[in-house]
């Protein structure tokens, strides 16, 4: 599936294909203090930015980076570096009707205000770094 999306302010839009529907709710302490709360990601085969150049990237680890729009501050993407394999926030989605919850990783750090209902895979922390190769 081909998917459109954008920044808040338009600065940055993108084209993504091989979108995952199917997406995951992240509750690990930098995704909670980057975005306020839990963030649902998509994962996506590629991606292709228009306005690149207001792009910020932070790195918040060895293996993945943050990006945002550094005119409007949106919250972008996930990167992970190594496999060069772009995680997509849901909200950034022009069109965000297809997107369901599939499931939750770092569980263990999820705060005990909230819980997601559903019957879904959840991963602690250490699953999901298992899942990807970096435990």
């Amino acid at each position: 599936m081909s998917m459109t999306g954008r920044c808040l302010c338009g600065a940055v839009t993108f084209v993504a294909e091989d979108v995952e529907t199917d997406v995951e709710a992240c509750h690990c302490g930098q995704c909670r203090r980057w975005s306020g709360a839990a963030i649902m990601a998509a994962s996506v085969g590629r991606v292709d930015f228009s306005g690149a150049e207001h792009i910020r990237r932070y790195d918040s680890s060895e293996w993945a980076e943050r990006g945002f729009c550094q005119e409007c501050g949106a919250n972008l993407f996930y990167h992970l570096k190594q496999a060069d394999k772009y995680v997509l926030w849901v909200g950034a989605f022009d069109d965000q009707a297809p997107f369901r919850l599939a499931g939750e990783i770092y569980i263990d750090s999820k705060p005990p205000g909230y819980d997601f209902a559903g019957d879904h895979r959840r991963l602690t922390g250490a699953e999901f770094l298992a899942s990807i190769g970096e435990s």
